[in-house]
């Protein structure tokens, strides 16, 4: 569907760096991305139905989800899925139908299977985004969106020098410190079937946005560039 850009990142350094973030990723990142994780399952939950999240990780979201939808979460890191599976237990979560650990590229789900595919901070930490963006769209229905919260990179100035400066280091912590939204508009030019629905800054420090694509058919489908939202 998409041509591959280089990546700077492989499966075995990001499943290694989310294996020691595990036993403290609540601690150190639940509050700073509390506000960011609300906005995004609130516009899943405006959709509503089957819902895929992509990186759930230690499920610290799993229970703002209405008990109306039925959430289905993959990760690639299994200690953070022992933590997401305990907490299912303990809460009686029982509107999660599943967790699994699955590669965001290659996900054992038939085409068309949810109406939304939700992935927070995850596209910046794959080591092919564009391939992983396509596989969310092959399982997303028609009419369905594809909901990220994501950290988007400073198109130039100092910010954007100090992200690359910074990138050798991020890339041992398991992420990207420098990805335009650049590389989400040419990727969406390129996929005939989604549509970008809105952008707009969420916190912490308004380095992280909200992004929507709709799968186009269904009721849900937006023509191309119809009530786009951009703010950032």
């Amino acid at each position: 569907m998409t041509d591959l850009t280089h990546s700077d990142l492989d499966q075995e350094t990001v499943t290694r760096a989310y294996a020691k973030w595990a036993p403290v990723y609540d601690t150190v990142f639940g509050a700073v991305f509390e506000r960011g994780r609300q906005v995004a399952i609130e516009a899943a939950e405006r959709i509503g139905g089957r819902i895929l999240e992509v990186g759930v990780g230690t499920g610290i979201s799993l229970p703002e989800y209405s008990d109306k939808n039925t959430i289905y979460g993959v990760d690639i890191s299994e200690p953070m899925l022992a933590k997401a599976r305990e907490r299912v237990e303990q809460l009686r979560l029982t509107h999660v139908e599943g967790l699994a650990v699955m590669d965001a590229e290659h996900m054992d789900f038939p085409n068309n299977s949810f109406d939304v595919v939700m992935a927070q901070h995850v596209v910046t930490t794959v080591p092919n985004p564009e391939a992983t963006l396509d596989e969310f769209v092959r399982v997303l229905k028609p009419g369905g969106e594809i909901i990220l919260v994501s950290r988007v990179g400073a198109e130039a100035g100092l910010r954007r020098a100090l992200e690359k400066w910074f990138q050798p280091a991020a890339r041992k912590l398991g992420w990207r410190s420098e990805f335009s939204f650049e590389r989400y508009a040419n990727w969406a030019a390129r996929t005939a079937d989604v549509t970008l629905v809105e952008r707009r800054a969420v916190p912490p420090f308004g380095h992280f946005s909200l992004i929507r694509f709709a799968k186009i058919g269904g009721k849900q489908a937006l023509a191309p560039h119809q009530h786009t939202r951009i703010a950032c």
